[in-house]
């Protein structure tokens, strides 16, 4: 009994971090931004000691494997689960009841289901929202394009994210006087056409923080640049794939963040007490030579006001 005793002392007061623990993902696409995103997670939990096995699980964009992989990681037992992205997080969230879970880039969580409110989750889920900052991302736009009158948006309809994303879109779009042009896509197989059916009924794309759409960017930006026609994105990776500009989520940081949490929630938080976190910054990223072949030339103000210029 005594050496018992001695054991379970001796293991609590190993400190946290220096304890060996599992990290399963389940991440509904790949692509840059959410890559981006998981590795800031990883690199958090290192640069704050933690001894982590993690399970990379990309979904490739099906609902039904989200899921499918959601059961599979009761399997892993891991001390915590993330999900990447909307339909991922609630695949977790309907098949895993004991296992902290720690979504990321959720533009809507209380609308998801996920939680019952940003400030008290309430459950055993907890996270960051990837929400964007709509009428500032017009007010970029309206920066370059000082006439334009209508945007183009592509978007997923069947991802809640993006259906939020645009509903605040339109709103923030009228009180400026701007008109919204819609091309909705069930899969990345559509995207192309969809940027298509916007030639000549917008003077200028916006594209939300859509997974399906994000998935096939450059195709956006082949139909951007043989039209003359300006793509802005909502997220900054997407600029370093042609967009012209975007004043965005950085998701490598967003990782960063959503990293301190797993890593709180490791030393024993409880997701039900930890507010659902926003990115604390966003940054403005500039495409000089994408913007040349869409029509556009960046001037040396918008050059100087921007966090960073991608050569």
């Amino acid at each position: 009994m005594k050496r018992l005793l001695v054991v379970v002392f001796l293991l609590l007061s190993v400190p946290a971090a220096a304890r060996s623990y599992t990290v399963s993902f389940n991440q509904i696409v790949e692509h840059p931004a959410l890559d981006a995103l998981r590795q800031g997670i990883k690199d958090e939990l290192k640069a704050e000691g933690f001894q982590v096995s993690y399970h990379d699980h990309i979904a490739q964009g099906s609902i039904a494997t989200a899921n499918l992989i959601a059961r599979q990681m009761l399997g892993e037992q891991p001390d915590v689960v993330v999900g990447i992205a909307t339909p991922t997080a609630q695949a977790c969230a309907q098949v895993i009841r004991t296992i902290p879970i720690v979504f990321a880039a959720v533009t809507d969580p209380v609308g998801a289901g996920l939680v019952t409110s940003l400030e008290k989750p309430g459950g055993h889920i907890t996270g960051t929202t990837d929400m964007s900052p709509v009428g500032r991302q017009i007010e970029l736009i309206q920066s370059f394009l000082p006439g334009v009158k209508t945007l183009g948006v592509i978007y997923n309809s069947g991802e809640a994210n993006s259906v939020t994303i645009v509903k605040a879109l339109k709103e923030e779009a009228a009180e400026r006087g701007l008109k919204v042009e819609e091309a909705t896509v069930s899969n990345s197989a559509g995207v192309t056409q969809a940027a298509k059916s916007l030639v000549g009924r917008a003077d200028a794309v916006y594209i939300p923080t859509d997974n399906t759409v994000v998935s096939a960017f450059e195709a956006i930006v082949k139909v951007g640049q043989q039209n003359r026609l300006p793509i802005f994105a909502a997220d900054t990776d997407s600029v370093k794939r042609g967009a012209i500009a975007a004043l965005a989520v950085d998701y490598y940081q967003m990782g960063r963040q959503t990293g301190e949490m797993v890593g709180r929630v490791l030393k024993g938080a409880d997701p039900a007490t930890m507010p659902v976190e926003t990115l604390r910054e966003f940054k403005i990223h500039l495409n000089p030579a994408s913007a040349e072949k869409m029509g556009l030339k960046i001037s040396d103000a918008q050059l100087k006001n921007a966090d960073k210029i991608v050569e």
